[in-house]
């Protein structure tokens, strides 16, 4: 499985691209600002051609690409419908079951608490490895700040902790992690080894 990523735009939002092989269709998460050129460079090093468009939440740091990336690859961006108001594009409200799309299987993980309508997209690898894009539910050593319920994120954070130590987090902001790693040392998960 190909997966590329890179941060963009002044916050440094990470943008991820998800294809089972090189040169074939692939999954693109969370295009924010500043993200449509590095996402065409990404695109035609890999050899790829877009076929969805996922946001974790719908904040501009993280769909402010998405109306171009709508307009320049005719697809329309999959968003959960409590983070589509601020958002003026073509969009597709997220189904809460699996997504089939560019040949991988996809989960979504409704995750409310840093947005309503945040949610957490899951993927098995074809050789055995997990993945999870946690958006800014969960960073590497941190967590993302509500802007709606506490209680909520708590109860999000608690979901995430049900996956298995080996996934891989590929989160918003920051480097990559594990899940294991994070229940060890990172002290704002609930729950969490001190």
């Amino acid at each position: 499985m190909l997966v590329a990523g890179f941060s963009a735009g002044p916050l440094q939002s990470n943008c991820y691209l998800l294809a089972r092989v090189s040169g074939g269709p692939c999954v693109v998460v969370d295009p924010g600002e500043g993200a449509a050129e590095p996402l065409a460079a990404a695109l035609a090093e890999h050899g790829l051609t877009h076929a969805a468009l996922l946001a974790t939440h719908g904040h501009p740091d993280h769909i402010g690409g998405a109306m171009a990336a709508s307009e320049r690859y005719g697809v329309r961006l999959r968003l959960h419908p409590a983070d589509a108001d601020g958002y003026e594009g073509p969009w597709e409200p997220l189904a809460e079951g699996p997504l089939t799309v560019a040949g991988l299987t996809v989960g979504v993980l409704p995750l409310p608490g840093h947005t309503p309508g945040s949610v957490a997209f899951t993927v098995e690898t074809d050789e055995g490895g997990r993945l999870v894009l946690t958006g800014d539910t969960l960073f590497a050593g941190s967590i993302g700040r509500t802007r709606g319920s506490g209680a909520d994120l708590e109860k999000s954070l608690r979901t995430l902790l049900t996956l298995a130590d080996d996934t891989v987090v590929l989160p918003g902001h920051g480097p990559a992690t594990t899940l294991g790693r994070e229940r060890a040392g990172n002290p704002h998960l609930p729950g969490a080894a001190r």
